[in-house]
């Protein structure tokens, strides 16, 4: 293995450069010299309250400096990555805050032996200089059923501690009430983590290895390997074996709930899941609590206490009652800590109905099928199972200009369609047919493609209102494609779904004119132009869409969208020469081609 890239100026110096870097941001901050110590600007406010003093190892930003301000803690002392700060520079902090007049020091401190060792020696170090001192070591860790000697490990919690301390602490409580009532809540507090990957501390390796599609559970934030190994599940899945594995009573270390109580959960990011995720977690989290019968009283969801770049989550749950939500109401100025909702979530009304969801009656030809109702089945049918063949490879083309979800996209069109035709009768009017799938596609398909297409069905429908002979679906055709060109800003030639489309609908124009058994030459002369027009998207230049942005030199495979559209004329071909097969041997319509009535 080799170390993992990081946007640094020196591994040696990472760690003053993000305490300098943190301070400059936040006008309410300010370095102690001489020491990797933040403090409050406004020590002064200190006089006659406790101060409150955290730290650690440094790479689990924000914490700890990003929880100081009013109403949270006063300083923060920082070691190097993953190392508990030394003794010293946790004195020098305590002094400091002494020397503006606080009435007392707490030191919040997670239970990690190094962090223990330091903060506790100049504990005492300051109180032998007649400093009142005291200390509330968190240790929230619920991943083994016996811990060790050592005890149960410190982890997210501890910010939970920093906001009701400081809340107290701002009221002007004394130090030994601000001691007595946070270990009180701290009993309360369960975390537990799980990852997909490892992290790396700056210069170094990954700190264990995790095959893929495997997870940890029940790991620290010092990129220490877990407690079991298994793997990875849905994100229901996974929160509900966090969960169930939190509160097993046969666990030392479980969390004790029942029905009724109700329960602050933090939803913590350890380093690099992406905020789509953590939404998705979250939802988790909130419905399988709710489904135990827990109150969710207040939620956090973010990044707290990380693990440099792991990716993975912890969750924390906290017992509160009226007295400790208020406390954890309380106003701060601490950056780090987010805007929430001081209002329970149980119980909220969560989805609220638009007048569109409003049952009406549809007309007539929406509910009446018509005599070629059939056969644009067959074709329906036909597009989504090629397209969804295809996903895979639409999305290998996009990764080569995009974000690799072309295929995705298509098969989401599909699959509502797919699911639309088994509820749905064909309408005898097919602009009313193309209405329907224009707004399908618009709220299913997604992306610049979904907007695209309906913007293509929308037009087209126009001239096939009333109308369903050749000529109406020539000309609904190149309605639509215009409709793409105005919108959407692209031409024939700038690499787009366009250089297939465009060709094919030209070719599609001869309708008109095109006698009944001649119909379904043209569309195969239309489909071959549509797939030579894809192909050829490999030798242009991207002059539109998001490929635009990418290096010539680097799109050397056909523009995925035109590859999309070849597919769709395909599977209309073979659908219609389905169908007209069909019509042939049952002798309805001998020599039509396509299901247009003779006019």
């Amino acid at each position: 293995m080799q170390a993992q890239k990081k946007l640094l100026n020196s591994v040696e110096g990472c760690v003053d450069d993000a305490l300098w870097g943190l301070v400059s941001g936040c006008g309410g901050l300010s370095v102690l010299q001489g020491h990797r110590v933040a403090l409050r600007s406004d020590l002064e406010a200190l006089k006659g309250r406790v101060a409150l003093l955290s730290g650690g190892g440094s790479g689990h930003e924000p914490a700890h400096a990003g929880y100081i301000g009013r109403g949270m803690l006063s300083g923060a002392v920082a070691g190097a990555v993953f190392a508990s700060p030394p003794p010293g520079s946790v004195l020098a902090a305590i002094l400091a805050l002494w020397r503006v007049g606080a009435t007392g020091v707490l030191l919040i401190v997670k239970n990690y032996t190094g962090d223990r060792l330091n903060f506790g020696l100049a504990l005492e170090q300051a109180r032998a200089q007649g400093v009142p001192v005291g200390m509330v070591i968190v240790a929230d860790d619920c991943a083994f059923a016996v811990p060790s000697k050592a005890g149960r490990r410190g982890l997210c919690g501890t910010v939970l501690i920093h906001k009701l301390a400081g809340a107290l602490a701002e009221e002007g409580c004394p130090l030994e009430e601000i001691v007595q009532r946070v270990t009180e809540v701290a009993r309360g507090i369960g975390t537990l983590g799980v990852s997909l990957s490892p992290c790396s501390v700056p210069g170094c390796c990954p700190t264990f290895d995790l095959p893929l599609g495997e997870m940890e559970l029940g790991l620290g934030i010092h990129g220490e390997p877990g407690i079991k190994r298994s793997k990875v599940g849905t994100a229901d899945e996974v929160v509900r074996t966090m969960i169930d594995h939190m509160t097993d009573p046969s666990s030392q270390s479980h969390l004790p709930l029942k029905a009724g109580d109700s329960v602050v959960l933090v939803v913590n990011n350890l380093g690099a899941l992406s905020c789509l995720e953590m939404a998705v977690i979250t939802g988790s989290a909130i419905r399988c609590l709710e489904g135990q019968g827990l109150c969710i009283a207040r939620v956090m969801s973010g990044s707290f206490m990380t693990s440099l770049e792991m990716a993975g989550v912890s969750l924390t749950l906290l017992l509160a009652n009226q007295e400790t939500l208020r406390l954890f109401d309380s106003k701060t100025t601490a950056p780090a800590w987010p805007n929430i909702s001081s209002v329970p979530l149980t119980g909220q009304i969560r989805t609220v109905k638009t007048s569109s969801q409003e049952k009406t009656t549809e007309p007539e030809e929406m509910t009446k099928e018509g005599p070629h109702s059939a056969l644009l089945r067959r074709v329906l049918d036909h597009v989504c199972v090629s397209l969804l063949a295809r996903q895979e490879e639409l999305n290998k083309l996009d990764r080569a200009a995009g974000d690799g979800d072309c295929g995705n996209t298509h098969a989401r069109a599909a699959r509502a369609i797919q699911e639309w035709l088994q509820g749905h009768v064909i309408p005898q009017c097919p602009g009313q047919l193309l209405s329907s799938l224009a707004g399908l596609v618009q709220e299913r398909m997604g992306g610049s493609s979904g907007a695209l297409y309906s913007l293509f069905l929308t037009a087209a429908a126009v001239p096939l209102r009333g109308h369903n002979d050749a000529g109406a679906w020539a000309d609904a055709m190149h309605a639509g494609t215009e409709a793409m060109k105005r919108y959407g800003g692209a031409e024939p030639g700038d690499r787009t779904m366009l250089d297939a489309l465009c060709p094919a609908v030209e070719e599609l124009r001869k309708l008109s004119s095109a006698p009944n058994d001649g119909q379904i030459a043209v569309l195969q002369r239309a489909a071959e132009r549509a797939d030579r027009g894809a192909e050829s998207t490999r030798d242009l230049t991207a002059r539109a869409g998001r490929a635009s942005y990418i290096a010539a030199e680097r799109l050397t495979l056909p523009d995925p969208g035109a590859v999309a559209i070849a597919t769709i004329l395909k599977a209309v071909l073979s659908a219609l020469k389905e169908g007209a097969e069909a019509s042939q041997s049952e002798s309805t319509l001998p020599g039509a081609g396509i299901p247009f009535p003779i006019k």
